[in-house]
């Protein structure tokens, strides 16, 4: 299973992910430290894909 890899840059991956996904809240886009599993289920129910397609996205974004 990948690693998320989100520290330093979410600011800007978030605005990328809001492009893609317009219909996706601040509250659904939400990274507190500690609780990326939490934002990562929270994408995985929006937008219908898997844990780790969910992860490869974000990371490759």
């Amino acid at each position: 299973m990948a690693g998320l890899k989100l520290k330093g840059v979410w600011n800007e991956v978030k605005g990328k992910v809001k492009q893609q996904y317009a219909d996706l809240t601040d509250d659904d886009l939400l990274l507190e430290e500690g609780k990326e599993d939490e934002l990562v289920g929270r994408l995985q129910q929006k937008v219908g894909k898997t844990r780790d397609e969910v992860v490869d996205w974000l990371n490759n974004l």
